[in-house]
């Protein structure tokens, strides 16, 4: 379902498109497993791609993008990028909690996203196979 709601469609031959789901794929489960409302949950996934978003479109530097997510965490409504909704709906708790999260799972893997999004690559060679 994830895959149809991200409109991947070259999953089987895309490197970019297989680690976004896995991505938005682990943010769901571990939202999940936090016990998230769907409000929350709903809100946490737009963080993620709020920090995805700042990386790939944007082209924000690591620095940066912590401190849109710092701007976005603390409420203070419209950042640089685009206006935030109420985040007031996670505790400190789960805040710290999201935090944590996303250093591990984006911003500690930061040049490796720069480089999947702006890196130069070659055309792949792939058989019908």
């Amino acid at each position: 379902k994830m895959e149809e709601f991200l409109n991947l469609t070259q999953l089987k031959t895309s490197l970019k498109e297989a680690i976004l789901l896995d991505f938005y794929t682990a943010g769901f489960l571990w939202a999940k497993e936090m016990n998230f409302s769907l409000i929350q949950l709903s809100g946490f996934m737009d963080l993620l791609n709020f920090s995805l978003e700042n990386l790939s479109g944007k082209h924000m530097t690591l620095g940066d993008n912590l401190k849109e997510l710092e701007r976005a965490m603390a409420g203070i409504g419209e950042t640089e990028s685009e206006e935030r909704g109420d985040l007031n709906l996670f505790s400190i708790e789960q805040a710290k909690a999201i935090i944590d999260y996303l250093v591990t799972s984006l911003f500690k893997h930061y040049k490796a996203y720069e480089y999947l999004f702006h890196g130069r690559r070659e055309e792949p060679v792939i058989s019908n196979e």
